[in-house]
């Protein structure tokens, strides 16, 4: 009786063993893939606004995002930025490209023959933005004409008719980069993409593209996740509201690969680089005062 006891616990033990190895394998494989999930999403950006959504790469968000910084700069409506997006869409596919149809270049396809300006500046996203609100704001009511009209009296392309497709675009990428909807915008890059960090130069760009106005920079705050942050490692961009500060957190995140950057925080959100694919998720003492960036 007593060996078919002993016998009898085995099945028992067996049960126990291999409960212990599963539950090990489970662990292993949850933290495996947790470590893994950032390289599976690999890089991209989505824009998620109440008109819908729309899948972007890195490039053509942080294009997208420099239009609205020179929309501010430059002081102009909601309406100018939806003009200007419809024009890139069907020009570049929001691309900054380096030729194209005869001597056009860049994401509006500006033309150096036809006194635009230099090929290099026309290549900076910056500055043919610029130029492109410069002719559009001489266009006469160009607020009140249909769209496709206020683009083609600009670009004088083959069919100006082709830029009204892409109006509903356009108002959607408004929406989000102008910061008219919080939290709008995420993006995302896979941790072999990730670069060295060069906030300053950020910085720099930033102020290019929105204007020393916009772009006042307090430096580091004195409380980061609840804890002190050493001097150096955060900067501070006091905001006039909750529109222009969603605006320059939006071109921060579309910037982060670019720059290394790995944090933004504004208007109780916060975004991280290590789960940009997660988007915007909460943050109670992220200010609705500041934009910070690390």
């Amino acid at each position: 009786m007593a060996a078919w006891a002993r016998l009898g616990t085995w099945p028992r033990r067996w049960i126990a063993i291999a409960t212990v190895v599963a539950l090990a394998l489970g662990v292993g494989g949850y933290l495996l893939f947790n470590r893994a999930r950032p390289y599976l999403h690999g890089s991209s950006c989505e824009v998620r606004t109440s008109l819908g959504k729309m899948p972007l790469d890195l490039e053509q968000a942080a294009n997208a995002s420099t239009i609205a910084g020179v929309t501010y700069r430059k002081q102009l409506p909601e309406r100018a930025a939806v003009i200007a997006y419809a024009t890139v869409i069907q020009e570049s596919h929001i691309r900054n490209l380096p030729g194209g149809d005869r001597d056009s270049v860049g994401m509006f396809q500006q033309r150096p023959s036809q006194g635009w300006g230099s090929p290099d500046k026309l290549r900076d996203p910056v500055q043919s933005t610029s130029k492109f609100y410069d002719a559009l704001v001489k266009v006469k009511d160009y607020l009140d004409r249909d769209l496709h009209d206020a683009a083609q009296l600009v670009q004088r392309s083959a069919d100006g008719r082709a830029y009204a497709q892409h109006e509903p675009d356009g108002k959607l990428l408004a929406r989000a980069f102008t910061g008219r909807e919080p939290s709008a915008v995420r993006c995302w890059f896979s941790p072999d993409k990730k670069t060295d960090p060069r906030r300053a130069v950020a910085i720099r760009e930033l102020r290019r593209s929105f204007g020393s106005r916009l772009v006042q920079v307090d430096g580091p705050p004195a409380v980061m996740n609840g804890s002190a942050t050493p001097t150096g490692e955060s900067d501070a961009i006091r905001v006039s509201g909750p529109r222009s500060g969603w605006a320059l957190a939006s071109w921060a995140v579309t910037h982060a690969q670019v720059y290394g950057l790995t944090e933004v925080r504004f208007g109780g959100r916060r975004w991280t680089s290590e789960a940009g694919h997660d988007g915007w998720t909460k943050d109670a003492a992220a200010s609705s005062e500041r934009v910070v960036i690390r």
